[in-house]
């Protein structure tokens, strides 16, 4: 029989030996394989919400059906391959956090995933070109991820900032030290949906805040980030969170004001989705530029790492 100290001598060896093997340079990725597993064999439990069923995808597929989803197959390549890392990390964050039967889903609420029949019906005519373009992204980035001290970070994206993204504990409550705002002049060039506009009538305006029928609205004492966006705003008495307003009447981003006209509300709003993280538009912006997608990250994600890990 096997004595104890010999189990624990061939395990210490088993550990060592590649160590010394793939030398400092390397050891990142052996400290992720010795925690979480190898990359190369990582599946994704994606929620299809359509059919309520659980589909478990490679990880590489599934990051090919993210950006084919979250992002234009126009893109300039490095904001697609900025856009490949990113729905890599997210995931896999997602994963080894999953409490459920299903680390993702395929919508918005974590990232939207298409497969390929949707994707011919996306693109139609330029189905094989745009396909294409975007395996290429992902397999020019296979395996990498973004760390902040060795751990895979959460990272979030977004549409459209109002020209800084947001830090993440005016959003999200949690505060991330590689989540914290910076500059994003790129997105009022790029963006088609910088601005927009949302008019509602003042009796709709009330209704949808649960407040009384009134003739008057009166706004006051409006709370907002260091970047313009709101965050607590008082109506006719009743202090909203911004984000209570934004779902209410279907605004693209809580960087908003408010303008009462005759019997009309008016919302003008800058920038689309909730501006933590990385933006598309300005990712995209920064690759026309000439910046590569590793320069993108490491804009948008502060003070990370960005590692092949197969």
């Amino acid at each position: 029989m096997i004595n104890l100290k010999k189990i624990l001598l061939l395990t210490l060896i088993i550990i060592l030996i590649p160590l010394l093997i793939v030398g400092l340079t390397n050891s990142t990725n052996l400290l992720y394989k010795i925690k979480y597993g190898s990359i190369n064999n990582k599946v994704i439990k994606v929620k299809r919400n359509e059919s309520n069923l659980v589909e478990s995808i490679p990880i590489e597929k599934y990051v090919v059906g993210v950006v084919a989803g979250e992002m234009p197959a126009s893109f300039n390549e490095e904001a697609l391959k900025a856009q490949a890392v990113a729905s890599r990390t997210y995931a896999l964050n997602k994963a080894q956090n999953s409490k459920n039967d299903y680390d993702v889903d395929d919508g918005t609420s974590s990232q939207v995933y298409i497969d390929e029949d949707q994707m011919k019906e996306k693109w139609q005519d330029n189905y094989e070109e745009n396909l294409k373009k975007i395996k290429k992204a992902v397999t020019d980035t296979k395996g990498e991820v973004i760390l902040y001290n060795n751990n895979i970070i959460d990272a979030m994206f977004f549409s459209t900032s109002n020209g800084y993204t947001e830090n993440s504990d005016d959003v999200f409550k949690n505060s991330m030290p590689y989540l914290k705002s910076v500059e994003s002049k790129w997105d009022k060039e790029e963006s088609p949906v910088f601005s927009s506009t949302k008019e509602v009538s003042k009796d709709e305006f009330l209704f949808n805040l649960n407040l009384p029928n009134s003739t008057n609205i009166n706004i006051e004492n409006i709370e907002k980030t260091n970047t313009g966006r709101v965050k607590n705003i008082t109506i006719n008495g009743t202090t909203f969170e911004s984000s209570k307003i934004r779902n209410a009447f279907g605004l693209k981003s809580t960087s908003f004001n408010i303008e009462v006209k005759d019997d009309t509300v008016i919302f003008n709003v800058n920038g689309y989705g909730h501006g933590v993280g990385m933006s598309q538009y300005g990712a995209n912006g920064m690759a026309k530029e000439g910046y590569n997608y590793k320069d993108i990250l490491n804009h948008y994600y502060q003070e990370c790492e960005i590692k092949k890990i197969s």
